[in-house]
C-alpha cells in the first residue's frame, strides 16, 4: 500500500477523514515529522526517502520543484495535487482508490491531479 505525507498547508479536515475512513492507511503530517518550516524541496525530499507520496493543494510551487527533481534523476515517490475546491468526501475517496489500487513505486515521478 502507498505512503503519504501530507505538506503543512494540506487541508485537515480532508487529512484527518482520510484517518477516518481508512485507520489502515500510513499517512503523516509534515509539521508532525519536524517540517513545520521546512520548504517544499526538504519535505519533497523527506518524502522521497521515506517512499512517501506528497499531498499537497499546492499548484504553484510544489510542482515546480516535483519536476525540478524528476528532471535531476532524484527520486519523487509522486506528488498527489488535490484542489482546495474538491470537497473533503470527493478527496478522500479518490486518495482512497489510489492507495488501494496502485503498487508501491507506480507513482514514481508523477505529479497526480485530482479529480481522477
Amino acid at each position: 500500500m502507498l505512503r503519504f505525507v501530507a505538506d503543512v498547508c494540506f487541508n485537515g479536515s480532508v487529512f484527518r477523514a482520510l484517518q477516518r475512513s481508512s485507520p489502515h492507511l500510513d499517512i503523516v503530517r509534515a509539521q508532525d515529522v519536524g517540517l513545520s518550516d521546512a520548504t517544499d524541496s526538504r519535505v519533497l525530499a523527506w518524502a522521497a526517502a521515506q517512499g512517501r507520496l506528497a499531498l499537497s493543494h499546492d499548484v504553484n510551487t510544489l510542482i515546480g520543484f516535483a519536476n525540478d527533481r524528476t528532471r535531476s534523476g532524484q527520486p519523487m515517490p509522486g506528488l498527489i495535487e488535490v484542489p482546495p475546491s474538491m470537497s473533503v468526501a470527493q478527496a478522500v475517496e479518490d486518495i482512497l482508490i489510489l492507495a488501494d489500487c496502485s503498487d508501491e513505486g507506480e507513482c514514481e515521478g508523477q505529479i497526480i491531479f485530482l479529480p481522477l
